[in-house]
Order: structure tokens, then sequence, then C-alpha cells
């Protein structure tokens, strides 16, 4: 197996008004042995002081800056999506995906090149803003669509676990995955993009998450603690785009022919529950779920789309590891 060469990663952030957080992650960039080829940032139209501060980086950084300023809010999904097409054309072998609310451990790429050689979709482990083990859901019920909640935390001897999902909080993947699957669906703007491009990553190549901590995420976010993992708190927004992308992860799956009616719906109404769990035990509060109800109408509207087309390939389909 070849060896890994971290000249030939990229790292994409997406940002979008958070300078604080996003100084902190070029920081930990600054201090990164080994460095990555290229850094690309995605600025989604921030009103702040992005620019100023990202250039104040530029000459201090130990990797190839590459600045791309959207002309408006795409969401994480426009974000990501406008990333990896970047990094890919700049012809980077291997993409590191990460919010702007994380910072990186100084051998982070290091760690993650260790599995380089032996697979081509990796998810490291993260650091909880407190420091504590930060547990993600890295498995999902396929037929319904939804994460496992309680999918066992704890690694072998073999240092990784297959997973079926994806987070863009530090997903590593190599260019022939995106060549094969084709960039992320900018039109989920927030919200289940990031599972369903790992779930098409791992019909394409085996995917896993290691035992490696490699981020530290920045922000704390109210909680409520359920012992092996956490529930977060939530937005308006986050609930419109929860319910109202369920429709494109519908259309994905009857692309792929693995749609199955009442499964697919069972993961709907759970989800549509478990935001109103958040709601009330996370968020102490009960309004809101009206953005729920408008997602799911908007949703039927995406769902009785005939011209809808999932996002294609980047290239003719090759053997992939």
């Amino acid at each position: 197996m070849a060896s890994f060469d971290p000249g030939t990663a990229t790292i994409v952030v997406v940002t979008y008004n958070r300078t604080p957080l996003l100084t902190r992650l070029l920081q930990s960039i600054e201090r990164m042995s080994p460095a990555p080829g290229h850094l690309v940032i995605v600025d989604n139209a921030s009103t702040d002081d992005t620019t100023e501060v990202v250039e104040s980086f530029r000459d201090r950084l130990p990797t190839e800056l590459v600045y791309r300023r959207l002309e408006t809010n795409t969401g994480g999904s426009g974000g990501f999506s406008e990333g990896m097409r970047v990094a890919y054309e700049l012809g980077s072998e291997w993409i590191w995906l990460m919010d702007d609310d994380v910072e990186v451990v100084p051998d982070g790429l290091d760690r993650m090149g260790r599995w380089a050689p032996r697979f081509r979709s990796i998810q490291g482990r993260r650091y909880d803003y407190d420091g504590s083990e930060f547990y993600w859901q890295y498995r999902v019920a396929e037929s319904m669509a939804i994460p496992i909640p309680f999918a066992p935390a704890g690694f072998d001897s073999s240092g990784f676990k297959p997973m079926n999902s994806g987070c863009f909080e530090g997903m590593f993947i190599h260019r022939d995955v995106v060549a094969r699957i084709g960039l992320p669906d900018p039109r989920f703007f927030i919200y289940w993009d990031d599972q369903l491009y790992g779930w098409l990553a791992s019909r394409v190549t085996e995917s896993v998450i290691v035992d490696e901590f490699v981020l530290r995420r920045t922000r704390e976010i109210k909680q409520w603690d359920m012992g092996i993992r956490h529930m977060n708190a939530s937005s308006d927004a986050y609930r419109y785009y929860i319910m109202r992308n369920r429709a494109y992860l519908a259309k994905y799956y009857r692309e792929l022919g693995v749609y199955r009616a009442l499964p697919f719906a069972t993961g709907t109404a759970l989800t549509f529950v478990k935001e109103l769990i958040r709601l009330v035990v996370v968020e102490r509060k009960v309004r809101g779920t009206n953005h729920l109800f408008r997602g799911l109408r908007d949703g039927r509207k995406i769902s009785r789309d005939a011209s809808w087309r999932p996002m294609p390939p980047l290239e003719p389909a090759q053997p992939v590891a």
C-alpha cells in the first residue's frame, strides 16, 4: 500500500459570521505538524470581519490558503459542496472537512494519515467543549434513514469500526470516492446532508470511524446529558430543515432502489418525536413545532418534483478500494 503524503491533503473549512471561532481553528492549523498541502476556506457571505481575519493568517499558515467567498449564504451544505469542488479541482487526494467551531490537534493529520493506506472514507473522533469524549452516531438504520442512537461506543484492538454514515465535522475522504458519488448536495442547506453523503460513500467503499482523537469542539452548546451521548439544543431553522430534507433522503433512496415506504415513514415519525423531545427537555419550551410542520409541508412539494435529479458523479466509475 502507498504511504500517506500530507501534502496531498486539503482541509476544507466552512464559516459564517464566527470569526472568534474561526480564529481558534486557524491558530490550531498554524500549529499543525505535518500540515496539509492546502487549506480551503469557504465563507458563506459573512457580514463580519471574516475576510480580514482570514487574510491576516495567510502568511502565518504552514499551507497554501485558498479563500472562497460566496455571494449568498448557501448553508453548510452549499459551503461544503463548494469547498469539496475547489479541493477536488486542486488535485487533492484527500479532503478533510470541518466546521469553524472546532480546532485540530497538532498531529491530527498524521493520525488520520495512518489509516489512509487502508481506507478511503474515514471519520476521526472529537473531544467535546469540556474535554470529554464526544459521542457521534456513526451508524444509521438504513431502511429508516435515521441514526442508531446507541451504537456501541467502545473500540476493540483493531482501532476502527465500520460506519455507514458521515459527519462534515471531520470527514476525511479520498478523491476516488468523491469522483464516484459526486459532490455533497447543496439543496439540503443544512441537516441530513452529511449523513447521506457518508451513506453514499459506504456503498462504494469500506467506511470506518477510527479511534483517533483529532478534533476538539470549541463552542459550548446547551445539552441534555443522556450518559453515553448528549442531545443538543437546536434552532427553528434546524427544525424546519430536519423535516423538509427527509424528502431529499427519500428521493435518493428511490433513485438507488432502496426506498421502502413504511420503514422510511417510521423514521420520519421518530425524527419528529425526537425534535419534540429536544424542544421540551433540552430547550424547555413548546414553541417551534410550527417549523416542523412547515418542513413536512415543503417536503411534500419536493417529493412531487418530477424534474429532481441526484448529484451526478464527477468522473466515470473507477474501482475503489
